[in-house]
């Protein structure tokens, strides 16, 4: 009798909630995700950000009570962000950063991991991420090092967890992870945004930050892409990513995520150390405004984004919808 062909039965893998739940292959937790957290020096009142909504620029006397929601929330892992009143072209003053990391150590001590953004730009005039030359056609990088070395450990002692460096300069994490080992604090870790791509999708954090560069009348350097990775050349980002881990990284960033998940991918096979996806703003705008024009689920949406930045190999997932997380998974469809 002729044998008649019988295709793979996988959609019996698929006939039920229950067996869907039992073979996936990605289990999203909410104990993965950071909070980004904005906090800005001299407002009274919490400010919206354009394209992010639910997200807001916090006073210095309100980002507690944030966090505490976000605790109630089940997230307890932050990235904080804060906002100097003042811009400087290379006197810089960390006193209202270090103030607000000691402020929410002080408080919420060991039921929060708190981490710093380590980065120039919302300090500068320029909006540039270190330290120009006099013609401001160069970021300067061993001066921009330096300073940044200082912010990490004036962090460091005001009692961060994690310093994240975000400026993308060469050398910064040999002279941090040297400089909190000098000094004691081998604890403090180091979470680099190691893979940071010159992109187009940074601009509702840009607006929260005032960090744009090249600002309105600036001659010289107009964007990032002289210290920023181009997206044309993913060797480059493997390269300083695995830069970044040889120096003392202790975690290494992937940012922006969805559209670099290639980069994720390709990271995880090289490297045994934890990567975090950075789900950045423009993207989540993206998404929200979807949403808002009902042309997409929100929950399911964003749950959809973070299985597959978990399964291209993230084990960490920074999200502006991180406080939803916990919620949105315990009612998750398979």
């Amino acid at each position: 009798m002729e044998k008649i062909f019988q295709p793979i039965g996988q959609r019996r893998l698929r006939t039920g909630t229950l067996v869907r739940e039992l073979v996936a292959d990605v289990h999203l937790s909410h104990r993965a995700f950071i909070q980004p957290l904005f906090v800005e020096e001299g407002i009274e009142e919490k400010r919206t950000v354009e394209g992010l909504p639910g997200i807001y620029v916090f006073p210095a006397d309100e980002i507690a009570g944030e966090v505490t929601a976000c605790i109630a929330n089940g997230i307890h892992k932050f990235l904080l962000f804060p906002i100097p009143a003042k811009k400087t072209a290379d006197q810089f003053d960390f006193t209202f950063a270090t103030s607000m990391v000691r402020r929410l150590k002080a408080e919420f001590g060991d039921d929060i991991w708190l981490a710093s953004d380590l980065c120039l730009c919302s300090y500068t005039t320029h909006g540039h991420c270190g330290i120009l030359d006099k013609d401001h056609t160069r970021l300067i990088n061993h001066l921009t090092v330096d300073v940044l070395t200082r912010y990490a450990l004036q962090l460091a002692q005001a009692g961060a967890d994690c310093i994240a460096p975000s400026d993308m300069t060469d050398g910064r994490i040999g002279s941090i992870r040297a400089a909190l080992n000098a000094m004691g604090k081998e604890a403090v870790m180091i979470m680099s945004y190691a893979a940071k791509f010159s992109s187009q999708w940074y601009g509702p954090f840009r607006d929260a930050c005032h960090s744009g560069p090249g600002l309105l009348g600036f001659k010289g350097l107009k964007d990032r892409r002289t210290y920023q990775i181009s997206p044309n050349n993913g060797r480059d980002s493997l390269v300083s990513a695995l830069r970044d881990a040889d120096e003392g990284a202790d975690i290494l960033m992937v940012k922006p995520a969805t559209h670099y998940t290639d980069i994720i991918v390709r990271l995880a096979d090289e490297v045994r150390k934890p990567i975090a996806a950075y789900h950045v703003s423009g993207e989540y705008a993206a998404l929200e405004s979807l949403v808002e024009k009902g042309l997409a689920n929100r929950a399911l949406a964003h749950l959809e984004i973070w299985t597959a930045l978990t399964r291209a190999g993230a084990s960490i997932i920074i999200s502006y919808a991180a406080k939803e997380a916990k919620e949105w998974i315990k009612s998750q469809e398979y």
